[in-house]
């Protein structure tokens, strides 16, 4: 079995789109727009000013700018209690934890809601390592950055580690990385995986994948 493994959060481990999307809707009314894209978990996991451009479609950085400060005021006061765990997923970080494995949390998510999240979830307690972009200043420019961060810090042989994530950019993160991916097809961000990814469908069948990794080749997105 693979000694680390990094996780994404959004779509991995936690199905946070009914309360990001309702924040998005709160604000965006509150300032007299509609959205202009449908509000859907396809919008989850870009950073959140790229995803508040999108759906509101403006181009004002100074209203751009109130949009990202009253989604962040919304979403960690209110939003983020909607968040709920996918199935399998306490029972199988506990098993991969209970195993030997170090897990860590590679997120675009800010830090704040992050670590509310998982204390909530009782989620925590598994993680060597929770990081996210906005932990260093200035901000990480992409998650292959806080993916490589968390390599040299821990000090992680990456043909001994993993990345399990549901979308392009974490597939991208493991390939710029050099780390085997696992895609989590039940997320949001399938569109874009290829073909030849090991594919996970249920959290709870994710140990058994992993145990299968060391007679398995290397597999890239």
């Amino acid at each position: 079995m693979p000694t680390d493994i990094l996780f994404d959060l959004d779509g991995t481990l936690i199905d946070s789109s009914p309360g990001i999307l309702a924040s998005f809707g709160r604000v965006l009314a509150a300032h007299g727009l509609a959205p202009v894209v449908p509000l859907g978990p396809s919008l989850i996991g870009p950073p959140l000013a790229v995803t508040l451009r999108q759906v509101s479609g403006t181009h004002d950085e100074a209203l751009l700018a109130r949009l990202v400060e009253a989604f962040k005021q919304d979403y960690d006061t209110a939003g983020y209690r909607s968040t709920e765990v996918f199935p399998g997923v306490a029972a199988g970080l506990a098993q991969l934890a209970g195993a030997g494995a170090r897990l860590f949390i590679v997120t675009n998510k800010r830090m704040l809601p992050t670590r509310k999240i998982l204390d909530v979830l009782g989620l925590a307690q598994h993680f060597a390592g929770i990081h996210t972009r906005d932990e260093t200043e200035p901000m990480a420019p992409s998650k292959a950055a806080v993916t490589q961060r968390v390599l040299d810090r821990y000090g992680i042989d990456r043909s001994r580690a993993c990345f399990v994530g549901d979308s392009d950019e974490d597939a991208a993160a493991a390939r710029e990385n050099g780390l085997r991916f696992i895609h989590a097809a039940y997320g949001y961000g399938a569109a874009g995986i290829k073909a030849g990814s090991l594919r996970l469908d249920r959290f709870e069948d994710l140990p058994g994948l992993i145990e299968g990794l060391e007679d398995s080749p290397d597999y890239f997105p």
